[in-house]
Order: C-alpha cells, then structure tokens, then sequence
C-alpha cells in the first residue's frame, strides 16, 4: 500500500511538473511571437500578488513572474497528484474514468475563471484563448503520460478507436497542411507571403503583431482541423459497419465547407474584401479531397463498396 501510494505521488508530482512545462513553454513561445516575452506570466503574477487590474501598469519584472511561476507550478503538482490518484482507481473500476475526464475539464474551466476574476483588461491582454490552447495542451501531455505508464488502461479504454483517432489526426494534419500551402502559394504570387494567415489572425483573433497573427492563426487552424478530422475519422469507420454513415460524411465535409464562409462572413466580413472568397472555396475543397483520399485509401473496402454503388445505380 505504501509503495501504491509513492508511486500515485510520484506520477502526480511527474505530470504535474510536465503539465506546467508545457503551459509554460507555450506562452513563452506565444509571448516571444508577439513581441513580449514573459508578459503572461508578468501580468498573472502581478494580478495575483499586487493586485494590479491594469495591464499597462505591470512592468515585465523578475518578482511576479517567479511567484507566478512557482503558484503555476504548486497548482499543476497538486492536481497531477489527485488526476494520478483517479487513474489508479480506474484501474480497478474502469468507469471511474469519467471522474478523470470531469476533473480535466473542471480545472480548464477553472483557469478561465480565475482569469475572468483579475478583470476585462488584463483577460484582453493575456488573450482568453491562449490560456484554453496552452491547459489543452497541458490536458494532452498530462493524460499522453499517464497512459504511457497505465498501458493495460489505456488498451482497455481506447482499444480499436486508437487507430481510428491516429487516423483523424493525421488526416486533420493533411488538410491543414494543404490549405496553409494552398494560402502560402496564393500570396506568394501575389507578392506578399503569408498575407493571409496575418489577416485571419488579426480577424479572429484580434492579434496585431503581423507575425504573431499568422502563427497563432496557424496553429489554432491546425487544431480546428485536427478536430473535424477526429470527427470524420469516426464517421469513417463505421460507415463501414453502416454504409448510411457515409451520407453524414458528405453532410460534414460541406457544413465544414459552408462554416469557413459563415465564420467570415459574421465575424469579419470586411476579410472578404482583402480575400477573394474563390481561393477559401478551392484551399478547403483541395483540403477536403485530401482527406477523403486520406481515408480511402486506408480503407479500401469501404471506397470498393461505395464504387461498386455508384456503378449499380449508374
């Protein structure tokens, strides 16, 4: 018993630790491509220590950011203990998980209302959203580790849907991939590289550095199609079980085509006087046939089946 007991402290300090890393890398990354390194932690810690509600009178000083830094750390510590402690549970009681996935979401959620609390012009200055990529990313490391050392959980947990989710992620890279490439040969024609991803990023994410704009316009891209393509991956799979499911794929693939106009058209319209609405309409579908042929052709029955279809109905 006392050995179990180390080795849950153990891991919990180990992902705790790991989980702060990476919330701490990625703002770092964040803060350095907006032209401002460690102005997150600076302004946290000044909120939490000083009491400052004002962005413009916290200086990027030594003593705010180590306290954060060591606050951010101890809170990190402390949940990867108690998120050890329910993994070692769901060991012996396999639907005690759903206690892991709830505890997740309570401590985002919780991140975001502490940042609420310190007032509507710092959340402004740190950016919402960068605190919501930077605990998900934390979330992923965090249960990557526990899984590594909780095999048999894991197996048990995601068993078959593994490959189905490697596949969605993979497919979510290719399609980001195509449309970012698609974009960065546009304005390269038009002589001016990455013009795009700089207006999007100053569109949706109210970013003003030019640069900062399209890495963060970058990577939120990327996540938003790692996502549709989990999404798709799924319905992927079991249409192959129930053929029907491939219609909601159809359905899926042109609400996504449809939403990338909407999302433009009720959050930025004047975008579409700076982007010719042609080129989003060819950088998703170039994106979209990428993906499908993707998944067709790791799975070939369900692409002979639809063929064989189309051929009986012609």
């Amino acid at each position: 018993m006392a050995g179990e007991q180390r080795s849950v402290l153990r891991e919990g300090v180990t992902s705790g630790l790991l989980g702060a890393a990476v919330v701490a890398l990625w703002f770092l990354i964040f803060d350095i491509a907006r032209g401002k390194p460690l102005l997150t932690p600076a302004l946290l810690g000044a909120a939490v220590f000083y009491g400052v509600r004002d962005p413009a009178g916290a200086p990027i000083a030594f003593g705010p950011i180590l306290g954060y830094t060591v606050l951010h750390g101890l809170a990190f510590i402390a949940f990867g203990v108690i998120a050890a402690a329910l993994i070692a549970v769901s060991e012996r009681e396999t639907p005690l998980f759903i206690a892991v996935i709830i505890l997740f979401a309570c401590f985002e959620m919780f991140f975001l209302g502490a940042l609420g609390a310190v007032g509507r012009s710092m959340v402004g200055a740190v950016v919402w959203w960068a605190v919501l990529v930077g605990n998900l990313a934390a979330a992923v490391a965090m249960l990557w580790y526990f899984f590594f050392g909780h095999r048999a959980l894991a197996r048990l947990l995601i068993g078959s849907w593994g490959g189905v989710l490697r596949e969605g992620v993979v497919a979510g890279v290719v399609g980001a991939v195509i449309v970012a490439l698609w974009f960065l040969a546009v304005d390269t024609i038009q002589g001016e590289p990455l013009r795009t991803p700089k207006l999007l990023g100053t569109a949706f994410l109210r970013q003003t550095d030019p640069m900062a704009a399209a890495l963060t316009y970058s990577l939120v891209h990327g996540i938003a199609f790692i996502g549709f393509g989990i999404v798709a991956s799924m319905l992927v799979a079991a249409a192959e079980r129930q053929p029907v499911f491939v219609l909601v794929l159809i359905i899926l693939f042109t609400i996504f085509e449809v939403a990338s106009f909407g999302a433009i058209v009720i959050a930025a319209n004047w975008v579409l006087n700076e982007v010719a609405g042609w080129t989003i309409f060819v950088g998703n579908l170039l994106a979209a046939g990428a993906m499908l042929a993707y998944f067709f052709r790791h799975h070939r029955t369900l692409a002979h089946r639809l063929t064989e279809a189309w051929g009986d109905d012609s």
